[in-house]
């Protein structure tokens, strides 16, 4: 079978996009998505993601790591899925899709991709780090100097620590200065991501909750590019948060499988 594929790219974060509204790719095949995942033998990116169609919504978003597991939710790749979705025509300016951790609305305007995210009602602020859930579990920790962390091994210790268990934890090292600079370790991925979009929102909110910004639209700072993250906050639970940035195809071919 011959499978048409389109490469994008959120803030350096890339995906295999494929449009599976006939639900022909086989999702149980971890083997086929991880080999094409691979950046030596494959096409190369950081996850693929599967547009489905769903009967409330404009689509659905299944999403794979590059070890070829379904995972989480990702915030990139909900922007990028967005743009793919709308080059296919599927929707307009304004969409709704389903994903990992329920409906999030989107929209697109030029290569600026805007994602609505899902309400975070816990924020566990600990000694030296934030513990949070943005669609995905992160790991918020502050640092005088983000450049000269070994995220690799500081986050492999964190992300694989008891406390968290075998389904681990992503690690966002912040630091705070002029600007808001952030670095990720990737669970799954088991590797420091150019731009991670959940971790991203986690990095906002826990510095918020810790009284280390005062304002509720945040532009962060990553190795691939910048993000912008909204919020309305209660006093109790973040609501209306919006992750933006741009978004656009790198290129598109096909594979046989």
């Amino acid at each position: 079978m011959i499978v048409d594929f389109y490469k994008f790219q959120g803030t350096g974060n890339d995906f295999i996009m494929i449009d599976d509204r006939g639900e022909d790719f086989d999702t149980e095949d971890s083997v086929l998505i991880k080999s094409l995942c691979e950046r030596r033998f494959g096409i190369g990116s950081d996850g693929l993601i599967l547009l489905q169609n769903h009967e409330e919504f404009d689509f659905e978003m299944i999403f794979f790591n590059s070890t070829g597991e379904k995972s989480t939710f990702c915030g990139n790749g909900g922007r990028c899925i967005i743009s793919f979705a709308h080059l296919l025509g599927i929707f307009n300016k304004n969409c709704k899709f389903m994903a990992y951790d329920g409906m999030h609305e989107g929209s697109i305007d030029k290569d600026m991709v805007s994602l609505k995210m899902a309400d975070v009602k816990e924020v566990d602020v600990r000694e030296d780090s934030v513990v949070l859930d943005t669609g995905s579990p992160h790991l918020v920790k502050l640092v005088g100097n983000v450049k000269t962390i070994n995220v690799l091994n500081k986050g492999k210790k964190l992300r694989f620590s008891k406390e968290f268990g075998d389904y681990g934890i992503n690690v966002n090292f912040a630091e705070v200065n002029e600007r808001i600079s952030i670095r990720t370790y990737e669970r799954g991925d088991e590797m420091e991501s150019l731009s991670c979009g959940t971790g991203s929102v986690a990095t906002a909110i826990a510095l918020y909750e810790i009284g280390k910004i005062d304002d509720k639209e945040i532009n962060i700072h990553t190795t691939g590019g910048e993000l912008k993250v909204s919020f309305n906050h209660d006093g109790k639970k973040y609501t209306n948060i919006w992750l933006s940035g741009k978004s656009s195809m790198v290129y598109s071919g096909e594979f046989e499988c």
